[in-house]
């Protein structure tokens, strides 16, 4: 029996699928439309600061986290090495540090307790097998909630009402995409197969291990476009 991708986006057997895979693009790309929303709300946008603010989350939770979660288990089972797993994490949270050095002299000294916070939140849940960083309020507020806050901070280096609405928008969407990817990593890490039979009154209907993944990772990849195409509606009200 052929086991499934750990992922639907993994590219497993190469060096190069295995760091594709690494860096789960979808969802990483959804974390950095939350970067682009949070700076969207500032009543202007510096398109200096945003830059540095995407780099240091794709470095820190793209390569770093990602690449910590990888060494704490090897839930995608790739063929990196440990050491090459530590040197991503190394050179994601080193570019993190010198994006911050820059920014506060460019933004303010508070940039400092925003990377210090970043980090020890991002190396903690991917480090973490349990306890409240690593649940789902845990994923809501770190990966959903304090990039939304960050960013927008660094723009407007205060908060406001909008903020606070758009960081639980985050956090809950953050909890929806946990509730589905949760169910759909059991079916394809753990499960050695899946099948479920659907009784109707004219006879029954058996869903494959294939169709009951649709049912959860079609919405996450809706979902993932959905944040990036509002990311880019808002931010276009700046241009």
């Amino acid at each position: 029996m052929n086991r499934p991708r750990p992922a639907f986006y993994a590219v497993p057997g190469t060096t190069i699928g295995d760091i594709v895979g690494l860096l789960h693009p979808p969802y990483t790309a959804w974390h950095l439309g939350y970067v682009m929303i949070g700076a969207s709300l500032a009543p202007t946008v510096d398109w200096l600061r945003l830059t540095g603010t995407l780099l240091a989350f794709f470095s820190g939770t793209g390569v770093a986290a990602h690449a910590l979660d990888e060494l704490n288990g090897r839930p995608l089972r790739s063929t990196l090495k440990g050491r090459t797993l530590l040197l991503m994490a190394g050179i994601g949270f080193t570019a993190v540090i010198g994006l911050a050095v820059a920014g506060v002299f460019v933004v303010s000294p508070w940039i400092a307790a925003w990377t210090v916070s970043g980090v020890a939140l991002a190396s903690g849940y991917a480090l973490a097998q349990r306890g409240p960083i690593h649940s789902s309020l845990g994923f809501a507020l770190v990966w959903g909630a304090f990039p939304v806050a960050a960013a927008f901070w660094v723009q407007a280096e205060r908060f406001g009402l909008a903020t606070l609405f758009a960081c639980a928008a985050a956090a809950l969407l953050s909890l929806a995409q946990r509730s589905l990817s949760s169910r759909a990593r059991y079916v394809r890490r753990v499960a050695l197969d899946a099948a479920v039979e659907i009784t109707l009154e004219e006879g029954s209907r058996p869903w494959s291990r294939g169709e009951l993944l649709s049912t959860w990772e079609r919405p996450l990849k809706l979902l993932s476009w959905a944040v990036l195409a509002l990311a880019g509606a808002l931010l276009t009200r700046h241009l």
